[in-house]
């Protein structure tokens, strides 16, 4: 047995970053990891993985639709999916075996196993007790299930099995029109599977802008990606040569029936929480079965903590991450803090989506007044010669102060770009500001700084 200022249970983003921070104050801190490797989902079977496959995959798309434009000629490459899994597993084992050496770094022990909490206080890894001042839950989330539909990991997969897949299926059907149906879907697709999503609303990636999803939606649509939406998956079942999924359309109730090779069910996830002895410690839970805590991550038993996909909020690894720092600086005597109107979201598909703050939609639910500053990356001179010119950016700034809202950016690179708007947020910057900040030219964010002029007298290259 031994004794921590800090046990972080579970080593995904939110509760490594939280047991190196508290490290790095001065705190004698322990992580919980049952996987034989650092990193939790995200490193190990979620984002990093899935970005491998979209990299490689787009590098395909380029040497197909691309490379003969701007004169690089020869043998279109064939793909080798058994050399493409072993890429993206050796970028799987660069990033885990980074974080174990931050942890020997920082003086962090990985204690090995899975966690359970008997009381307060204590923190039970196999047949070992340790005791902790303070416990930081961060055990993440897993692949919510969907009523008739059986997960086998081999024909009917979540985002796990999508990665591993024994072979490139002819067909495949995505259920779910989100971020990870739509990022794993474009991976095969641009492999050369029939991709059908299966969305229950009548429009993709739900809570986003409304102009962006129907943008996205098209640019999909061109890549080969067919959709079914507004539609309610009512069952899979496996055969010897196929998968038959049985759905009905809600504007008429109509059944229908779509053959395909594998099904990836990927309609969202749910936090995780087995076997840590929630219930038999009395830690509350919401509605939703997440974690209920206060503005300090607190939950209502003494000394227990929670961040991350285990709690209320987006499921997102870099929200995880800030919420770790937070903690950790609480619990070292600081003030720690999330702004949570600052977290942005992306789709790493080709071209990738990015959001943060405010949507046109959820401005007028409020009834405050805005503008919005809007430009196409075919006025982008970059965006054009790297054949990326699909796609544009929006702002959206307070009509009277002009102090920007949001941002939504679709098109190359969207996922940095859009950080510009994240600092913009941060400091309450107005779009006149980044109107009137120098962009090194030619590059992607001049077509940032365009959108920011838009709000104002108009953009230059509109």
């Amino acid at each position: 047995m031994a004794s921590y200022d800090l046990i972080v249970i579970g080593a995904g983003p939110g509760g490594y970053v939280c047991a190196i921070r508290a490290a790095q104050l001065g705190l004698k801190v322990a992580c919980v990891e049952g996987r034989d490797s650092l990193g939790g989902t995200c490193l190990n079977v979620g984002c990093i993985p899935s970005k491998a496959l979209l990299h490689a995959t787009h590098q395909l798309h380029e040497a197909e639709e691309n490379f003969e434009k701007m004169g690089l000629t020869g043998a279109r490459p064939k793909v080798d999916w058994k050399a493409m899994q072993a890429y993206k597993d050796d970028v799987i084992a660069q990033n885990t075996k980074g974080v174990e050496f931050l942890f020997k770094k920082n003086k962090v022990d990985w204690l090995k196993g899975w966690a359970s909490i008997p009381r307060a206080g204590s923190v039970k890894v196999g047949e070992e007790t340790h005791e902790a001042k303070n416990i930081v839950i961060a055990t993440g989330s897993d692949s919510a299930a969907l009523p008739g539909v059986e997960v086998d990991e081999d024909r009917v997969v979540t985002s796990t099995g999508a990665l591993s897949l024994p072979k490139i299926p002819k067909r495949m059907a995505v259920i779910g029109g989100g971020v990870i149906g739509l990022e794993m879907g474009s991976v095969y697709a641009r492999l050369g599977s029939e991709v059908t999503v299966i969305e229950y609303l009548d429009r993709l990636i739900p809570g986003s802008d409304g102009e962006v999803a129907k943008q996205f939606q098209r640019l999909l649509k061109r890549q080969g990606m067919s959709f079914i939406l507004g539609a309610s998956v009512q069952g899979a079942e496996v055969l010897k040569t196929k998968t038959k999924l049985s759905y009905k359309l809600r504007k008429d109730d109509s059944e229908h029936m779509l053959d395909t090779d594998v099904v990836l069910v990927a309609t969202g996830r749910k936090p995780y929480t087995e076997g840590l002895g929630l219930d038999a410690l009395g830690v509350k839970l919401t509605e939703g079965g997440q974690i209920a805590t206060d503005k300090r991550y607190a939950t209502n038993i003494d000394g227990v903590h929670a961040i991350g996909d285990a709690i209320e909020g987006p499921m997102l690894a870099h929200k995880a991450e800030d919420e770790g720092m937070a903690v950790a600086e609480i619990l070292a005597g600081q003030a720690g803090h999330v702004n949570y109107g600052v977290i942005p979201g992306v789709i790493y598909t080709h071209p990738e989506v990015a959001a943060v703050g405010e949507t046109e939609e959820t401005l007028k639910e409020a009834g405050r007044a805005y503008k919005v500053g809007k430009f196409a990356f075919m006025g982008n001179g970059r965006a054009k010669a790297n054949f990326a010119a699909d796609g544009f950016v929006k702002i959206l700034a307070d009509k009277e102060t002009d102090r920007i809202l949001g941002a939504h950016i679709v098109g190359p690179y969207a996922g940095d770009l859009i950080h510009e708007i994240c600092v913009a947020l941060e400091f309450g910057a107005a779009a006149e500001d980044v109107a009137r900040t120098c962009h090194a030219h030619p590059t992607y964010s001049e077509a940032v700084r365009e959108a920011a002029l838009a709000c104002g007298d108009g953009a230059i290259h509109a």
